[in-house]
């Protein structure tokens, strides 16, 4: 026999407050005729299946992918390994963000909430993932430019500004990418 508690459920004499007419009206109303007997948490802005994070979502996918963008417009910068590794990166994110934008819209759409714990741990995961090489790659090609700019006083032969576009872009990519993996690491630790 198995030595885990069997859980019980006791009925408690508790009298249920019934809606008064006019909220019934209006609650039957808006569900085509049936009585609302749902109770909805109040969703946290920025948590996944919210316009914030939708809005996080597409403008961590429009920056990652103006970074991509102009980094790939010069010519020579697969000779430098920090900058094929941030053209890397931020293609993963373009991805990732892009298509958890979908399902923020997808969710909206539906008015449905993504509260699962196992789909937000996923999506943690992932946050935490992609914006850790996003900052990564920033940072190495942030070096490589103060390198090329300053150190070697280089800038007539190479492309300094679109590179420092790019980089600047792949940062502010990440500083939108940071309070989507926050929240969602917040709200797998509180539950």
């Amino acid at each position: 026999m198995s030595s885990r508690s069997h859980p019980a459920v006791h009925p408690l004499d508790v009298e249920i407050p019934q809606l008064t007419e006019p909220a019934a009206a209006a609650a039957a109303a808006e569900n085509d005729g049936r009585p609302d007997d749902r109770v909805r948490m109040k969703d946290i802005q920025g948590m996944p299946g919210t316009p914030t994070n939708l809005a996080l979502r597409l403008f961590q996918f429009a920056f990652a992918a103006v970074s991509v963008a102009v980094m790939a417009a010069t010519s020579d910068f697969p000779s430098v390994t920090a900058f094929r590794y941030l053209v890397a990166a931020l293609s993963l994110q373009c991805l990732w963000s892009l298509s958890l934008a979908i399902v923020d819209i997808y969710a909206l759409l539906v008015k449905r909430s993504l509260r699962n714990p196992r789909i937000v741990a996923v999506f943690t995961i992932g946050d935490g993932i992609t914006s850790t090489l996003t900052f990564a790659a920033a940072c190495a090609s942030a070096g490589i430019t103060v390198l090329i700019g300053n150190d070697f006083n280089n800038c007539s032969q190479n492309h300094c500004t679109r590179f420092e576009t790019s980089t600047a872009m792949a940062f502010v990519s990440w500083f939108a990418v940071s309070p989507s993996f926050f929240l969602n690491f917040w709200y797998l630790a509180s539950g």
